[in-house]
């Protein structure tokens, strides 16, 4: 911890009650989702990286409204993909990703694995296209599954440099280092008594000025 840690927690009691609204609207979100709704939402995961999430957010909705997502192959996804970095490589993500989940119940598969978030993840780590620790992990948040695990975006590395968490950001991340830098963000999460899925949220709203998704 730095010189800093008060002012984080002063930040976190005047928007504590803004976070805990946006995780629950996640949760309730998920009761009403159908294994569409988990798609578009797996691959906005897939279309983050390096990319802005609300530009990621409009194009996923595009696609669903036009039915793109479910339906069309990777030279038309390409075509119609906006917003999103690298929409070459993640049109190709979007259609592996599709031929995988739509053959099982994805919300049962979920529901039935959440027991072992971390397993779950790993899980979705190995098999969804464009998947790494940190867009697996964002995907669970998003489904109100994420209360125990990082999300280590560009955003949370930084402040856990400036909070002292870790000495710098590395310059590439494997699972061995994600699966460190999750647990010393863990122990920073239990000293400052901010819970970790509450601490994710305030890290990004620190930086954006927003809580999102």
């Amino acid at each position: 911890m730095t010189e800093q840690t008060p002012s984080l927690k002063y930040l976190y009691k005047k928007i504590k009650n803004d976070i805990e609204k946006r995780l629950d609207e996640f949760s309730d979100n998920f009761e009403k989702m159908d294994n569409d709704d988990l798609f578009a939402e797996l691959s906005f995961c897939t279309f983050t990286p390096q990319s802005k999430a609300k530009s990621c957010w409009k194009c996923i909705e595009h696609l669903k409204s036009t039915r793109l997502l479910y339906t069309a192959e990777a030279e038309e996804l390409k075509c119609n993909i906006t917003g999103v970095r690298f929409h070459n490589n993640k049109s190709g993500y979007v259609v592996k990703n599709r031929e995988l989940v739509m053959k099982m119940d994805l919300k049962k598969f979920i529901v039935d694995n959440v027991p072992d978030i971390k397993k779950l993840r790993k899980w979705l780590v190995e098999n969804i296209k464009g998947y790494s620790f940190k867009e697996a992990s964002h995907f669970l948040r998003n489904i109100g599954y994420g209360s125990d695990i990082a999300i280590l975006d560009r955003h949370i590395l930084k402040n856990l440099v400036l909070f002292g968490v870790i000495p710098e950001i590395p310059k590439t991340i494997n699972e061995k280092i994600y699966l460190e830098i999750e647990d010393k963000m863990t122990e920073f999460s239990e000293k400052i008594k901010i819970p970790m899925h509450h601490l994710d949220i305030l890290l990004w709203y620190k930086q954006t000025g927003e809580i999102f998704k």
